[in-house]
């Protein structure tokens, strides 16, 4: 037999833990190759997950139990089976899907421009006068009439909210609605608190969908709108919604075919 070398001696020591450092495991004499590990982990930091050491670990775990699964599974000839190779179709096409939009979102980025123009709109829109109020909400005008009595007889109107009122979103805080805009709330109420000064309250229950309400205003302001930089993430998740929409359409629409989509 002959004699290997010195140098292929050598070159084999070294091509050992070097192929070790390449897979992360043997499994039935298959390689499991690292970098199934680092997609993985890849996959999971892109989904918010802080890259931790039992991260790895479980990435580590994950790819070799699936290499496991796959001989098994092969063994067995699933591979060959049409209800797989139908479902992978599927998968070939919902990823492929994926990185076209991804492709377009990178290649077509949100500017601050339009970022600017976006929020001056709807900072446009935003202007006008709002209004803090609370209410007490009970379903007959009897007892909405009787709580006005006790109310202007000297009871807190906070009390009587949190003791009596039917709408569970404010009578715990005394049937605080914070401020808002008459638009916000059913008409009639809207009407009615506006009609009222600050410190005001209403001398009959005012009637809507929902029942009595007794109303009080406790102050008014301009319309307020929040800083450009809290709201950039919001404005930037729409303008590419909105982008990617129309991308989606262009894409229909110089598309040839005899297929007739449903109305939406």
């Amino acid at each position: 037999m002959r004699k290997l070398s010195v140098a292929a001696c050598l070159s084999l020591a070294l091509a050992a833990p070097l192929a070790l450092a390449q897979n992360v495991a043997i499994v039935n004499g298959k390689p499991v190759p690292k970098s199934r590990v680092d997609a993985l982990i890849s996959q999971a930091t892109k989904a918010g997950q802080p890259r931790t050491p039992e991260l790895e670990k479980q990435a580590r775990d994950e790819v070799v139990l699936r290499e496991m699964f796959m001989q098994e599974a092969e063994k067995r000839g699933l591979a060959q089976s049409p209800d797989y190779k139908t479902q992978m179709e599927f998968a070939r096409q919902t990823i492929l899907i994926r990185e076209l939009f991804e492709d377009q979102k990178k290649k077509n980025p949100i500017t601050d421009a339009e970022v600017q123009a976006e929020y001056d709109k709807f900072k446009g829109q935003a202007t006008g006068t709002e209004y803090r109020a609370r209410h007490i909400l009970v379903e007959k005008e009897e007892d909405a009439k009787k709580l006005i009595a006790d109310i202007k007889g000297g009871a807190k109107f906070e009390d009587v909210a949190k003791k009596n009122s039917k709408d569970p979103g404010s009578a715990e805080n005394g049937g605080d609605l914070d401020f808002a805009k008459p638009d916000a709330y059913v008409p009639e109420f809207g009407k009615a608190m506006t009609s009222l000064k600050k410190g005001q309250m209403t001398d009959t229950p005012v009637k809507s969908q929902f029942g009595y309400h007794i109303i009080k205003l406790e102050d008014t302001r301009e319309a307020q709108f929040p800083p450009l930089a809290d709201v950039t993430p919001q404005i930037k998740q729409r303008l590419e919604q909105q982008k990617l929409a129309k991308f989606r359409d262009d894409i229909r629409e110089k598309s040839k075919t005899d297929y007739k989509f449903s109305a939406q």
